[in-house]
This record gives C-alpha cells, structure tokens and sequence, in this order.
C-alpha cells in the first residue's frame, strides 16, 4: 500500500510517499501555492494517482497547546476534499515541530542551494516526518 504524507503550508506544499510496504517514507516535490488561489487539489490528485496512492496522510497544525486553529480546520478540509476526490481514506497527524526539525536535518547537510530552494527540501522533509510518524505509529512499538 502506498501512502501520500502532505505538510500543507500557505506558500508551499510538502510532499512524500511510501514505498509499496508503507514502511519507508520518501520526499517528493514541493507543490508552491499562490495566496488567495483555492487549493491545488486537482495537481495533488493527479500526483496521488501517479504514485498509486491508497491512502493520504496529512499534518495537522495544531497550536502548541494542542488546539486547532482556523488554519487547522481549513487544512483539515483540504485533506478531505483530496481525500474525497481520490476516494481513499485519509487521516491526520499531529505535525507540530515536524518543521523545526526538517529544517534542523537539511542544514546539518550543508548543501549549496540557494534559500528558496532549501525552504522547499524543508517542506518535503516534513511531509517525510509527518508520514514516517504515521507508517511507525501504525507497526506499533517495537
């Protein structure tokens, strides 16, 4: 079963798939949004579709205490249009600091890109965390 982990942002959106055992997460693209535009739901179905996706794993935002914001529900109704588009079921993730520590793994890389560049490797490394998470959470402990 392959698996689409999405860290949805305001600017950009963090992509990673499963291999086929759904046990190791991958980083794909980064997706850039455009404010103000409706969500890039048609481009996520088409990249689903191509990676044989049978389930969306999405990060949920939640603020530090644990609550869900205006912008938690909204990616939470993103997560399940797509969902509803491919017909999969989806599920949710807590992402809190999932960012801080993509961010913390590609610097240690010290690779020459410029900051756009690396602001998107960050994305797509969270969207990995996010799905690793899940695929983990689901084997149970070890």
């Amino acid at each position: 079963m392959r698996v689409l982990g999405i860290d949805y942002g305001q600017r950009r959106i963090g992509l990673a798939v499963s291999d086929p055992t759904a046990t190791i997460a991958t980083p794909l693209d980064t997706l850039r949004r455009r404010r103000g535009r409706r969500p890039p739901l048609k481009a996520l179905a088409e990249i689903a579709v191509a990676h044989g996706i049978e389930r969306i794993v999405v990060g949920l935002p939640l603020d530090l205490s644990g609550r869900e914001t205006e912008w938690t529900r909204e990616v939470r109704d993103v997560g399940e249009r797509l969902a509803e588009r491919l017909d999969v079921p989806v599920e949710f993730v807590d992402e809190r600091f999932t960012s801080v520590r993509a961010e913390r793994t590609i610097r240690s890389l010290r690779l020459p890109k410029t900051r756009t560049e690396e602001k998107g490797r960050v994305d797509a490394a969270a969207a990995a965390l996010i799905l690793q998470l899940w695929l983990d959470g689901r084997r149970g402990p070890r």
